[in-house]
């Protein structure tokens, strides 16, 4: 029994390892918008992280204050938290929405079938767009393009509702795109951004643990930088389309047992060795070390999940003047 136990805990010990070397001699580093596409491509094709992670490739919601939830069943609750924090649930069916990064569809598909919202999902990936169509059922009002958040196709006013999730670390200019998802709004419509953000270093530097494991954060899975929850609502208001200020808030805590609970479906669903064999396996363990530290940057306050809504303006030039109450949100242009 004692040598079975030694051959497992060494089996074990080998397999960390293996995924630890790959981990450090694999790095996914931003190079641009190609190797962005490239990775969300073999993420998608492989269907690892679908298998894991559902249709949602976003963290989820555990409530305030958090407690025990189905980790799937978790990011369908965030999809309409979110919807609830901006607003959104009081807007008609018909309402044209914008989902930036919107990955495999899932929150378009959400926004589409639950709310009667007529959504178009862009993702950099083709792959992704592939499966997002895959996914969704004709009936539904949602469809899917490859199109560059940095230099969207649509022109100026085109949307009610901008919403994105967990894309602007992708993102190598922070102040584009937030230009570029306030320009395709119509005036009176609304944006709503969930993002990883980093502490702000202007009024606390990274010090010296928090620097290389910020380095491996954005290196892993192919970020070229993370903004702060202060930093990118001043390039939101800075842009001029911006009607009174930013509402933003801070989700860290509800999300953060997401992390953990990434690393237990490999634990919970051990059919995920059957069905991808060992280099699945092998894959899907080169990803714990980056889930690991995510855990210790977010609970230890180096990174927050940044939450943001802001409306846009008539018109530029009346920005600066304008304030928009929570109240006057019903009296949106719509289509």
């Amino acid at each position: 029994m004692m040598t079975i136990f030694l051959f497992i805990i060494s089996f074990l010990l080998l397999l960390l390892f293996v995924g630890l070397a790959i981990y450090l001699f694999t790095a996914r580093k931003y190079q641009s918008s190609t190797s962005v596409a490239q990775s969300y491509d073999d993420w998608t094709q492989d269907g690892i992280l679908e298998f894991y992670w559902g249709e949602h490739i976003h963290l989820g919601h555990y409530g305030s204050p958090p407690r025990r939830k189905d980790f799937l069943q978790s990011k369908h609750d965030f999809v309409h938290e979110m919807i609830r924090w901006g607003g959104l649930d009081c807007l008609p069916p018909g309402t044209t929405v914008l989902d930036v990064g919107c990955g495999i569809g899932g929150s378009s598909r959400i926004l589409a079938r639950d709310y009667g919202f007529k959504v178009v999902g862009i993702t950099i990936s083709p792959q992704q767009v592939k499966r997002a169509q895959e996914l969704t059922p004709p009936h539904i009002q949602a469809r899917f393009q490859v199109d560059d958040a940095l230099n969207l196709s649509f022109s100026d006013g085109s949307f009610d509702v901008v919403w994105s999730v967990e894309a602007g670390p992708h993102m190598p200019d922070k102040a584009r795109y937030a230009q570029e998802m306030l320009r395709v709004l119509k005036p009176g419509g609304i944006l709503v951004v969930a993002d990883w953000n980093q502490r702000d270093d202007r009024r606390k530097p990274l010090n010296w643990w928090e620097r290389p494991v910020m380095r491996q954060l954005l290196d892993q899975w192919s970020h070229p930088a993370f903004s702060s929850i202060e930093g990118f609502s001043e390039q939101l208001e800075a842009t001029g389309l911006v009607a009174g200020k930013v509402a933003v808030d801070d989700w860290t805590r509800e999300t953060l047992p997401a992390w953990l609970d990434s690393i237990w479906q490999g634990i919970v669903r051990p059919e995920g060795l059957l069905k991808f064999g060992v280099v699945g396996f092998i894959k899907s363990l080169r990803e714990v070390p980056t889930f690991l530290l995510m855990r210790l940057a977010f609970g230890a306050g180096l990174c927050r999940f940044g939450m943001f809504r802001a409306v846009r303006a008539n018109s530029p030039g009346s920005a600066a003047q304008t304030v928009v109450s929570e109240q006057n949100d019903d009296n949106l242009v719509r289509s």
